[in-house]
């Protein structure tokens, strides 16, 4: 299958600017058809596609990520009944498994306590700051055990390699296997090991050869100890001569790869724009490159563990935009299109990119990525099927990808990357339909940070929402969908 059959990118005109109404053909539109073949189907989208990754250091307080915050769970369980939290990011490195030795509080102590801590999420690590070392304890597990079991997901764990001993993360994952059981898809020995020498963690000749003699130390620690344990890596940054050499060498010990991608950064460049966010990002396709390869060497799975638009915990007024929707969602499609079998969208507190804002005592609130994910979700799993697009250059940054659900139903996800131009789509599904519909991820600019909709409605408390289908006439066995600058489509036949 060809990767560019799936995946059409080009580059960005121009900036921001106020979207048509919906369903009204601008007379600039641009025309165009998309064609899909059902019967040649590609790369499958597993039901856990869908993931989000949270700082370690979250896990100091044991009320957070536990049953009794219904609300973020409520979010979550919106995103899909199946997907996978990722606990990890910077903060792994200065978390530390410290079993209970707390005397015994009264009802009242245990309450203020948690109050206080609740009051602060932790967001996104910026890598700046010196490290706060945190305690992770037995009651966080069971807390979070619990979490994940309100939510349906599962969960891949970071344990700490950078700063902590083999022997401290036996002990830690000995507990957290015990109590998460079959929730647990994998382990993770470190985040970023590939910038260690930047931080500090590692002399500046730190180089893979040395990354993998420990990681292989404290796999085999943890093994010994836990013979069951799953692992993933190497977690890397981005970096292609990690990601390589770690599929061939461990094969057989890693359950699937995993490597980060952010699309800009840092937010202080003020190159750092929508603007760009939006257009092709070369990296990624490099990126994509090394995915391919170590599929075809090591034949393992490879996941992206963490991501989002800006590094160093977003940039405002990109990051927190109904542009990060577009974005967002996009990337899941480009990274199903090539083989990935998930994505987690970092977060956590307020960070400019974070998926869900907020903390349980002040609330939680969507924000617009949110929107791009929860768009992702309605499509569903399923898997890809062959699409294409005639005169593709006349509308560089259309993207648009054919979906089936595997019970026979076809669907398409159209996305309109254009500030100053709408597309009038005239879409063929390539099978007998005798209804079609349309959902519409929207908003008036594409800097809004509030204003966004999905099927007409916003997302609301605890995720709450119903989204609203538009019905699409059928002529001729095809339907014509205007799309208005700068928004995106579900199309579904039936």
């Amino acid at each position: 299958m060809d990767r560019r059959t799936f995946l059409k990118c080009s580059v960005l005109a121009s900036g921001v600017a106020v979207s048509a109404p919906l369903g009204f053909a601008e007379p600039s539109a641009t025309s165009l058809r998309l064609t899909l073949n059902p019967r040649k189907p590609g790369y499958p989208i597993p039901a856990d596609f869908t993931g989000l990754s949270y700082e370690s250091s979250q896990l100091a307080d044991p009320q957070f990520f536990s049953p009794s915050n219904t609300e973020l769970a409520g979010f979550i369980r919106r995103l899909g009944p199946s997907g996978v939290l990722r606990i990890g990011g910077n903060t792994s490195e200065y978390c530390y498994w410290t079993p209970d030795h707390t005397p015994t509080q009264d009802a009242d102590s245990r309450n203020r306590d948690a109050a206080t801590v609740l009051e602060q999420a932790i967001g996104p690590d910026t890598g700046k700051g010196p490290a706060t070392q945190r305690k992770i304890t037995p009651l966080a597990v069971r807390n979070l055990r619990g979490f994940i079991d309100a939510t349906g997901w599962k969960l891949i764990y970071g344990l700490n390699m950078g700063t902590g001993t083999a022997e401290a993360a036996a002990d830690e994952a000995d507990y957290v296997m015990k109590i998460m059981g079959e929730k647990l898809i994998a382990f993770q020995l470190c985040n970023e090991p590939d910038l260690f020498y930047r931080n500090g963690i590692r002399k500046s000749d730190y180089d893979f050869a040395q990354f993998a003699a420990e990681w292989l130390h404290f796999y085999e620690v943890i093994r010994k100890r836990v013979p069951n344990a799953p692992f993933a890596g190497p977690d890397t940054a981005f970096n292609n001569e990690w990601l390589v050499p770690f599929a061939k060498r461990f094969s057989s010990q890693a359950a699937f790869l995993s490597q980060h991608y952010y699309a800009e950064g840092p937010p202080t460049d003020p190159s750092m724009t929508i603007e760009r966010l939006l257009r092709p990002n070369p990296k990624l396709v490099q990126e994509f490159e090394g995915m391919t390869q170590t599929r075809q060497d090591s034949k393992l799975p490879f996941r992206l563990t963490e991501t989002n638009s800006c590094y160093q915990a977003g940039k405002q007024g990109v990051s927190d935009t109904f542009a990060s929707a577009l974005w967002g969602a996009d990337l899941m499609y480009q990274l199903a299109s090539v083989g990935g079998i998930g994505i987690n969208f970092h977060g956590g507190g307020y960070g400019w990119y974070t998926p869900i804002a907020g903390t349980a005592l002040n609330g939680f609130v969507a924000r617009p990525i949110f929107y791009g994910m929860l768009l992702f979700a309605e499509a569903g799993p399923g898997y890809l099927v062959e699409s294409s697009v005639d005169n593709p250059q006349d509308a560089p940054l259309l993207t648009a990808y054919g979906l089936s659900s595997g019970s026979g139903s076809v669907k398409a996800v159209v996305f309109n990357k254009d500030a100053d131009r709408a597309v009038r789509i005239t879409v063929d599904p390539g099978a007998k339909i005798t209804k079609a519909s349309a959902l519409r991820l929207s908003a008036p600019r594409l800097n809004d940070t509030t204003d966004v909709t999905l099927g007409t409605n916003p997302v609301g408390a605890s995720g709450a929402w119903s989204g609203a289908y538009e019905a699409l006439p059928i002529k001729d066995g095809v339907v014509v969908v205007d799309l208005p600058r700068a928004s995106a489509a579900l199309i579904a036949f039936g």
